[in-house]
This record gives C-alpha cells, structure tokens and sequence, in this order.
C-alpha cells in the first residue's frame, strides 16, 4: 500500500477513533506526527503521546482526552493542504478555525507551529490543517 498523504492518514485515525469512542490511537511515527501530537497535547486536544520504537519506524500512540460527561475534546479536524493542493498563508493572513475556538496547525521554516504562535512570532507557512 503506497500512502502519499501521511499526515492525512494520521488525521483520519484520530478521527475514526473519536467517532468509535476509543481511548488510544497507533499511527506509525514521523518526526512530523510527533510535532502534530506535541502541540495537541500543549492545546489540550489530547491527553499524552508516546513513541514506542519498534524493528521498523517506531509507533506514535495518542491518549485521547475526554471532557464534561466523556464527551471527546477533539470534535472535529479537517486537513487544508493537500499534496496535490498546497495552501500558503503569510504572516498577516494566518486563517482562524472557528472564530478562535479551534486551532490551525501551520509548517513554518521553525518547524510546525499552531496558528497563535505563528501570529506571535511573525511567520508564515503552509496551512496543513484545521482542529476543533
């Protein structure tokens, strides 16, 4: 199985997982995942991450976080740039999820940042997704 989106992948089992109500998610691990899972967690959209390293490329396993009466924090996530259709913001223009109430994830030249620190730190990039 040839996979080209991988960031995709890894949106698409957080997604299936939140849906089947499961606690725990294993997505195989990248240096870029691992950054994604870091600032879930520092958002508060999960509740930890590990790496468990195997034969191969390692496993990135993701606690979900529940809220007010088990309710899943994440309620929804939506990739924006895709590898046929890359999507680019400057500094000026870094999109807002939701009004504010979600967060937009951004791969800038110091690594991949969520849309308030871009704003912080004056820098733009290419929007890889969208997390509410």
């Amino acid at each position: 199985m040839s996979q080209t989106d991988p960031i995709a992948d890894m949106l698409t089992r957080i997604r299936n997982a939140v849906q089947a109500r499961k606690k725990d998610v294993e997505i195989p691990s990248s240096r870029i995942k691992v950054d994604i899972a870091r600032i879930l967690k520092e958002e508060g959209y999960v509740k930890a991450y590990k790496v468990v390293e195997n034969d191969k490329q390692g496993v990135l396993s993701i606690t979900l976080k529940l809220g007010e009466g088990n309710a899943n924090v994440i309620t929804g996530l939506r990739r924006v740039s895709k590898p046929g259709c890359r999507v680019y913001c400057t500094k000026d223009d870094v999109p807002k999820t939701l009004d504010g109430l979600g967060i937009t994830l951004i791969s800038t030249s110091r690594g991949i940042l969520s849309g308030k620190k871009c704003e912080e730190l004056g820098v733009g990039g290419e929007v890889l997704c969208h997390i509410w």
